[in-house]
């Protein structure tokens, strides 16, 4: 961070990398007397008239990164592509700016690993965007699950039908292998660390299978969008069935249907599938203890309300009227149900104060980890895979009472 005074400086002096899709969530960084955003780096034009747009006239335009030490900033959010992360987030930490990497970490162990270690080297701030840890549902689930509502957790099961894959995931970069390594990590590294959140462990062992079986075959490619075009641009929710899309991505080469198991490091048992070709969309949590369940029913996103039941006082056939039953209260105020606002006021309280935080470097890790051997395991005809483990002393560092690196696990 910057050596200078905060008594000279009571805002916080906020970079960002990458004005895109993501960008969106770097405005709510903009409080007055807290934060403001003052330099932006994109090298395309709609990014950088994008960053006017977003954060005002006032703010410094950069075509690299590199360039942004010159504007004093105490923090960055990395809000490129998945497969552009890892240069600005270790050149900002080497320079000592706190550093917001949006989720994945990285899409390789290695690339992780590289920027715990440069985070641990330096000191530096490192913060991940898993936002999901935020998002109230799960909250309540994990406060269900603390409260002994179910016993102790023996499974975890997550199916989460991606309703708009083929135009969210398959019409640009995220299709190729080698921006993504797959979507049970580019998509599922959400869905992998809430499931290691709520189970309270992480991946030693996966299987996984997995198949291109929609989109692969679709002869409507085009050439690949342009560097300025973004999601929006060609969102159309009215076609129907998926097989119909047209523009695909020149390049397909990653799975929009994939099933993975895992076995984690306290003996729970978990697994997760995806669909990018559902009609619906929404994830759908299933925690077994050894005195009952629970399951969600919506995930409270974006004005989908939700309810998490709970059968715990006897066996039965099918019970629709569960034992318990939590209503999670729609949260008007932003994006993923005010997960996104929850996620921003904590890293900027952690720039300023370190100290524990709901996410963390290491659990991102693991997401990665977990999600790169599962897909290792799927196009290895369901070999198993063992998920290796981060270096012990990084978990120490990252987990300990220290400030301002220690971090909830």
């Amino acid at each position: 961070m910057s050596n200078r005074p905060r008594a000279q400086a009571p805002e916080l002096r906020i970079g960002v990398v990458g004005v895109g899709q993501r960008a969106p969530l770097a405005t709510l960084a903009n409080r007055p007397g807290t934060a403001r955003i003052v330099s932006c780096a994109d090298p395309h034009p709609r990014g950088q008239d994008d960053a006017r747009r977003l954060f005002g006239a006032d703010v410094a335009i950069h075509d690299g990164y590199e360039q942004m030490l010159d504007d004093d900033l105490d923090a960055v959010f990395v809000l490129t592509p998945d497969h552009l992360h890892l240069q600005p987030a270790l050149f900002f930490l080497e320079a000592g700016v706190a550093v917001f990497v949006e989720k994945p970490l990285a899409i390789t162990v290695a690339d992780c690993d590289a920027l715990l270690a440069a985070a641990h080297r330096s000191g530096s701030r490192l913060y991940v965007g898993h936002n999901l840890r935020h998002l109230p549902m799960l909250r309540r689930m994990r406060e269900l699950i603390d409260s002994g509502a179910i016993g102790s957790v023996r499974a975890v099961w997550c199916r989460h039908f991606v309703g708009h894959g083929g135009d969210y995931y398959f019409k640009d970069w995220h299709a190729e292998q080698a921006k993504t390594t797959g979507l049970l990590l580019q998509k599922g590294a959400h869905d992998l660390d809430a499931i290691h959140w709520l189970a309270g462990g992480f991946t030693r062992r996966v299987s996984a299978h997995g198949t291109l079986a929609v989109y692969g075959d679709n002869p409507r490619r085009t050439a690949a969008h342009t560097d300025d075009q973004r999601m929006p641009d060609w969102f159309d929710p009215g076609i129907w069935p998926p097989s119909a899309l047209r523009d695909l991505n020149p390049v397909i080469d990653v799975e929009d249907l994939s099933m993975m198991l895992g076995r984690l490091d306290n003996g729970v048992l978990t697994s997760y599938q995806q669909c990018h070709f559902t009609p619906d969309y929404w994830r759908n949590y299933t925690v077994i203890g050894d005195e009952g369940r629970m399951e969600n029913f919506g995930d409270g996103v974006e004005g989908d309300p939700a309810v998490i039941n709970v059968w715990n006082s006897h066996r039965s056939g099918y019970r629709h009227d569960a034992d318990l039953t939590v209503p999670v209260p729609e949260t008007p105020d932003g994006l993923h149900g005010g997960a996104d606002q929850a996620l921003v006021s904590e890293f900027l309280r952690y720039v300023t104060t370190g100290g524990p935080t709901e996410t963390s470097p290491v659990a991102a890790r693991e997401a990665v980890a977990a999600a790169t051997a599962a897909t290792t395991s799927l196009r290895s005809n369901g070999t198993a895979v063992d998920v290796p483990a981060p270096d012990p002393e990084l978990i120490r560092y990252f987990n300990g009472p220290r400030t301002p690196a220690g971090q909830a696990l």
